[in-house]
């Protein structure tokens, strides 16, 4: 574990002192988090700002910061994402290859007119193009929400019901325990039960054109739907520290699934410091948990692109 210094003393404190040192003083560490970290976007003047209730403090309240900004800030050739298949398959993208696809959905998505406050969900694998889609929904400081592919139809309609979202973007096909599992006509369903949703897009699993041709209301593939976009990176639209990044769900055992909402902000720097101070995870490492996109863990996996990690 490497010693971070906090601007305390000219010395450096352990984990433990460091720990009593956050609870002490929540506002100089928070700052101190900000600057180690290297946390792109303007943190303002005020980094807690008090509320009667605990459930109304807010964090940084002046801040102007962008998720996908922060998850991007390399751009060279070396690896951002390895993707394994079941089957062996192996597919590997280049932060420059990321950051192309992700300006190039940007562009899509700013086309189908999504914008910040609005939607975007996904009934995705865990593939590159799946990192990419939510990468450009945040890039616009829109919300992502993502669930797992195996879901049935009313499993994914209790939840994006709730979020009436513009895009949904869903994956082909999945292999699971040596079998495939076509996702096309549940996607193809949930679509047309939510009448916000303007687009349809289908992901590849295999990093080539999605198989097969949904019946109506019509899908288009990935590369169809970036086709006419030339962009080489994404252009970022700063949002309020705790605008809303994802929404998640609870598992529904107790009723219909409940909202989540993680802010922009919050997510970015709380995982920021379970990677670098927890886990010590540092720029070009790899980092491998296995989850699907419908657990919390997929959004943590993603997030460890901004400490310049691989997952």
């Amino acid at each position: 574990m490497k010693k971070v210094g906090v601007g305390v003393t000219d010395s450096c404190l352990d984990y433990d002192a460091l720990w009593r040192f956050s609870i002490d003083h929540p506002g100089r560490f928070w700052k101190a988090v900000w600057e180690f970290c290297e946390v792109i976007g303007e943190p303002g003047e005020q980094v807690i700002s008090p509320g009667a209730e605990i459930w109304q403090t807010r964090f940084f309240p002046d801040a102007r910061i962008n998720f996908a900004e922060n998850l991007l800030r390399l751009r060279d050739d070396t690896d951002a994402i390895v993707f394994h298949a079941e089957d062996g398959v192996r597919r590997t993208t280049s932060w420059r290859d990321l950051g192309v696809l992700v300006a190039r959905l940007q562009l899509s998505l700013r086309a189908d007119g999504v914008r910040e406050g609005d939607c975007v969900a996904g009934i995705v694998a865990n593939t590159p193009e799946a990192i990419a889609a939510m990468l450009a929904v945040s890039s616009l400081g829109a919300t992502w929400s993502s669930c797992s592919p195996d879901f049935g139809v009313n499993g994914i309609l209790d939840r994006f019901g709730q979020i009436g979202p513009k895009v949904l973007f869903f994956t082909d096909r999945y292999l699971y325990n040596g079998k495939r599992y076509d996702c096309t006509e549940t996607a193809v369903e949930v679509f047309g039960r939510l009448p916000d949703a303007g687009r349809l897009v289908c992901l590849p699993y295999s990093g080539e054109a999605c198989e097969g041709k949904p019946s109506p209301p019509p899908a288009v593939g990935l590369g169809q739907y970036i086709e006419v976009q030339n962009a080489r990176f994404p252009v970022f639209t700063r949002v309020a520290f705790d605008s809303p990044l994802f929404v998640m769900f609870s598992s529904g055992t107790t009723g219909m699934p409940k909202c989540i909402v993680h802010g922009v902000g919050g997510s970015l720097i709380q995982h920021l410091k379970e990677h670098g101070l927890h886990c010590d995870i540092r720029p070009r490492d790899r980092v491998m948990f296995y989850t699907t996109c419908g657990w919390m863990m997929w959004n943590w996996l993603a997030s460890s692109l901004a400490s310049g990690a691989t997952p």
